[in-house]
């Protein structure tokens, strides 16, 4: 066989897709796949719908292209009508983008150029959690806390001041809102040790995603940020590029705490996997102020175009006529219920958390001491592969910083049903199986030996 032109990140050979239908895809050999993760935790809608291609095909009869300087177009304006209809008026503007990482570039070159608009160009820091994922384009890496990502590109990129995030797993401070205090402590002291006034932005993902595996902040957390925010006059940016647009079982994340940002990101399902598109939804006083100074210095060439909006309008009409809100929110509680059943059976899973159809599962030795795996076994990686034998599809990385710790994100399409959330946990389950025969339980015996003979540290 002759090998691909083609090269992403390193890894085993992938097989050929063939064809999707609903929740389930298929390989050019038959084998059929439930897509438990929505591929990159984008196709909220699954796969083949007829609505979005008959959408798509009566957009490209008509125009599939223009450009945002040379003409507005009907489907960029429904768009983002129904963003502030949605949102119920908390943000007034939008910006169309192609992707997260574009969304999540705009919002902080918006930002700086706000505070330089209004005579504070001495803001030019932003604040953000380590671990985080904001994207992968220089900008958005900058305020990524990831380290394997970050790692060869830290000399070239704007990086943030970064600050932990809750993590009311992991944390040993006893109670919980004590746990909220210290996290805004520490976010209060590196601020201050920067100084107030030279910060731009606070920027974080209200429901983790890869780089945590759905960790979880809560209200008083993020009240305290919006207090911190208003106190030195800086901005609160939200990044919903993947708990956005239904995830988790509201339109927006955000809302479930009723604590808004300043600006909010999104991207990944706003365009169901059908075609790329991407928002940066921000209030109006922002956008007036910049609009005053000269206009945003900022824009892309495939922002707003007809075809990528009429996608996303068939999108979010989908979410809405199909009830499946309530949809996300019922087969969330029973995958949640699953997962739970599993982390009962097994140990080693020592952590279970999410919302809505936005789960992610941790791997630890020690449950009580919340050890990591060996970061060398790989057991994100294991257990993706052993899921994948099993015809099923979900989503690994590592939990700590990127470097150790073993997480999957389980979060299947809007549409999955009950019997097919049932299969879900089904594979799941036997994959789980065969990872604690062929590989947990191997890892704890020599781990026994060795504490046996004293040979760990």
């Amino acid at each position: 066989m002759t090998a691909s032109p083609l090269f992403y990140q390193a890894g085993p050979p992938m097989p050929e897709v063939s064809h999707g239908h609903g929740v389930f895809l298929w390989d050019i050999h038959g084998k059929e796949y439930l897509d438990g993760c929505s591929g990159a935790i984008s196709c909220n809608l699954g796969h083949g719908r007829q609505d979005i291609r008959d959408a798509m095909l009566a957009q490209l009869d008509r125009v599939a292209f223009t450009y945002r300087t040379q003409f507005e177009n009907a489907p960029a304006m429904a768009l983002a009508q129904q963003l502030v209809e949605i949102t119920e008026g908390d943000f007034e503007k939008i910006f169309f983008v192609s992707s997260g990482s574009e969304a999540v570039e705009s919002a902080l070159k918006l930002a700086r150029q706000y505070v330089v608009a209004r005579g504070e160009s001495q803001r030019r820091h932003f604040v953000s959690l380590r671990p985080s994922y904001h994207g992968s384009t220089l900008g958005a890496l900058g305020v990524t806390g990831y380290q394997p990502l970050e790692g060869p590109f830290t000399a070239i990129t704007p990086g943030s001041i970064k600050v932990p995030g809750p993590d009311f797993y992991r944390q040993s401070d006893g109670d919980r809102d004590l746990h909220i205090q210290r996290v805004l402590d520490e976010t209060r002291a590196a601020i201050d040790a920067a100084g107030g006034d030279t910060i731009i932005a606070i920027v974080l993902e209200p429901v983790g995603g890869a780089s945590t595996g759905a960790r979880l902040v809560d209200k008083s957390y993020l009240e305290g940020l919006r207090r911190l925010c208003d106190e030195i006059g800086c901005l609160l940016i939200f990044d919903e590029v993947l708990s956005g647009v239904g995830r988790t079982g509201s339109w927006f994340a955000y809302q479930q705490w009723g604590v808004t940002p300043d600006l909010l990101t999104t991207a990944k399902g706003l365009g169901a996997g059908y075609y790329p598109v991407g928002a940066l939804l921000c209030r109006e006083q922002i956008v007036a102020t910049v609009m005053a100074g000269g206009g945003f210095q900022h824009g892309h060439t495939y922002a707003g175009n007809p075809l990528a909006c009429a996608t996303a309008l068939a999108t979010l009409r989908a979410i809405q006529h199909e009830g499946l809100l309530d949809n996300v929110r019922a087969r969330g509680q029973q995958l949640q219920q699953g997962l739970q059943a599993l982390q009962n059976r097994y140990p080693w899973i020592g952590d279970v958390r999410g919302l809505g159809l936005l789960w992610g599962v941790e791997l630890v030795m020690d449950p009580v001491e919340k050890t990591p795996f060996p970061a060398e076994a790989n057991l994100f990686a294991r257990i993706t592969a052993l899921a994948k034998k099993e015809g099923l599809l979900i989503y690994p990385r590592r939990s700590l910083n990127g470097l150790a710790g073993d997480h999957f994100l389980v979060s299947p399409p809007f549409t999955i049903s009950e019997s097919e959330t049932l299969l879900l946990l089904e594979r799941l389950g036997i994959a789980l199986s065969r990872l604690d025969s062929e590989v947990v339980s191997p890892l704890l015996k020599q781990h026994s030996a060795a504490t046996a003979h004293g040979t760990t540290g």
